[in-house]
């Protein structure tokens, strides 16, 4: 069944160059990015989408690092592309990540994770809605 998720490569990803890399890992897997843009997220933005974290200790180096330069923002279409796309990624944290997914391959550490994704249809509604 088809459906939409939001997918967001972080200012990391942008800055090491792997835009290309993650489109193609995207596309290649048979999803169709229907939507896509470069913008820098405001701390406005980062505040209410990292909210549910508000009161964890890490909250400031989050809003720091997805605020420190500009991201990739993506709507991905596809059959279960919400799981597709979260089993492509990987666990947050990339020691947990398998072998061969965007976090095992890229992320440096929990925060510094190259990329965003929905991780429901409902959160992939929220984001697409908030973000687009």
């Amino acid at each position: 069944m088809k459906e939409k998720t939001f997918v967001m490569i972080k200012p990391d990803g942008v800055r090491r160059g792997l835009i290309g890399e993650i489109i193609k890992r995207i596309e290649n897997k048979g999803y169709e990015i229907v939507k896509m843009k470069m913008e820098r997220v405001t701390t406005e933005q980062a505040v209410y989408h990292y909210r549910e974290h508000r009161d964890k200790p890490f909250f400031k180096e989050l809003i720091d690092f997805i605020t420190s330069g500009p991201s990739v923002m993506m709507v991905v279409e596809g059959d279960g592309v919400i799981k597709g796309i979260s089993d492509m990624v990987g666990s947050t944290n990339p020691a947990d990540a398998l072998p061969g997914t965007i976090r095992f391959d890229y992320a440096s550490s929990v925060t510094y994770n190259v990329v965003h994704r929905s991780d429901s249809k409902e959160s992939a509604i929220s984001e697409i809605d908030f973000f687009f």
